[in-house]
């Protein structure tokens, strides 16, 4: 794995890279093989102290992405490590099972300890609900509005401007992210 560590107001020294490299590496022995993708980690630091870190892993077919807040930066780092640790092996199952469906894959992720995550097995991904509506061209203003009267976290809308789908959402810090489809 190719590591992208970035520190906002942080300087990333050698000695959290390493604690960052060392944590995250273990996460190798939950797959068949060493995925050859590039880990970013995003260290941050608050006003308040307050330490976050996020951690995403894009790999074909599968993106591991966690993000984590404490006190102290290390302890974040080990919560997150647990974090995507849980992610493995709560989706291991079903997503060999799909892989090896597919023919993509024999399987994306080893078993470890003799474990094959089979207390996550009877967890469905099936669509319980369908909802069909027209896409009202607005700009992203009115979409928060619109969503915050909703009551929802997040709201789909075309783009008045570009007419592309967009999707308006809030986020953990209670301010808001817009994401742009093309």
């Amino acid at each position: 794995m190719n590591y992208n560590i970035r520190g906002e107001n942080i300087e990333v020294t050698p000695a959290i890279r390493e604690y960052v490299e060392k944590k995250i590496s273990k996460l190798d022995r939950y797959f068949t093989e060493t995925p050859d993708s590039n880990v970013n980690v995003n260290l941050k630091v608050y006003q308040d102290k307050t330490s976050k870190v996020e951690v995403t892993i894009p790999m074909p077919h599968l993106v591991l992405r966690a993000e984590e807040s404490h006190e102290d930066m290390y302890a974040a780092v080990d919560l997150i490590t647990d974090k995507l640790e849980r992610q493995i092996r709560k989706h291991k199952t079903k997503v060999n099972r799909k892989f090896r469906e597919k023919g993509d894959f024999a399987a994306l992720f080893a078993t470890v300890n003799g474990s094959d995550a089979t207390e996550f097995e009877d967890e469905d991904l099936e669509v319980v609900r369908t909802k069909r509506f027209e896409l009202k061209p607005m700009d992203s203003e009115e979409a928060i509005l619109q969503m915050n009267m909703l009551g929802h976290n997040f709201y789909v809308f075309t783009n008045a401007e570009t007419n592309q789908t967009n999707v308006v959402y809030k986020r953990h810090d209670g301010r808001y992210g817009l994401i742009e489809a093309h």
